[in-house]
């Protein structure tokens, strides 16, 4: 019998392989359509958003940041600071970058510490239902809870290409769901997640 946690690496893997494949022009012109649904993205639940810069094959959220500056979102990214924590430096024009873990990089420590109100998830798998499957480390796991335990429930919006969509995402008790899901064919919603 294969375990719960073999099975989310399994799929971790398949979905991240296809991601992988995509051609990189392709990635470029399907995170420029992404940022053409900026408008959908409900910024009623506060001004802090945190987005994230691309490693390996990710999305590129940099033209859907700026759009959401536009609306007058007031951006932060996700620094590493320990095996265990991540915490969102606010984003500012002309800020110098760092590195901050994990082949990211972010604000330095002269920024802003920010609580988003939306976060910008990045994912390795989603399925229909809002459930997510991350990278494995649990940062952003741990990040939501820490924001509950503060009584602040940012609106999770997943990131991520069509392509790493499964059939269903093993979930546990304690998951949290995604309340919203951006990918090249445009933002869904997933009202049970409430």
């Amino acid at each position: 019998m294969t375990s719960l946690k073999d099975l989310k690496k399994h799929l971790r893997m398949e979905a991240l392989g296809r991601r992988d494949a995509l051609d990189p022009a392709w990635r470029i012109e399907a995170s420029l359509a992404m940022a053409e649904h900026a408008p959908a993205i409900d910024l009623s639940h506060g001004p802090v958003v945190s987005g994230f810069l691309p490693i390996r094959s990710e999305v590129d959220l940099r033209p859907l940041m700026a759009a959401l500056a536009d609306r007058g979102a007031r951006l932060c990214l996700p620094v590493v600071l320990d095996r265990e924590t991540i915490v969102f430096r606010e984003l500012v024009h002309g800020v110098e970058m760092v590195s901050t873990g994990f082949g990211t990089s972010g604000p330095g420590p002269e920024a802003a510490v920010l609580d988003p109100d939306v976060m910008l998830v990045p994912l390795a798998a989603f399925d229909r239902r809002g459930h997510r499957l991350g990278y494995g480390a649990g940062h952003y796991d741990r990040a939501i809870a820490r924001l509950h335990d503060k009584g602040r429930k940012p609106h999770l919006v997943g990131i991520a290409f069509d392509c790493q969509e499964v059939e269903r995402v093993p979930d546990e008790p304690h998951d949290v769901m995604l309340a919203e899901m951006l990918t090249e064919s445009g933002l869904r919603s997933f009202p049970s997640a409430g």
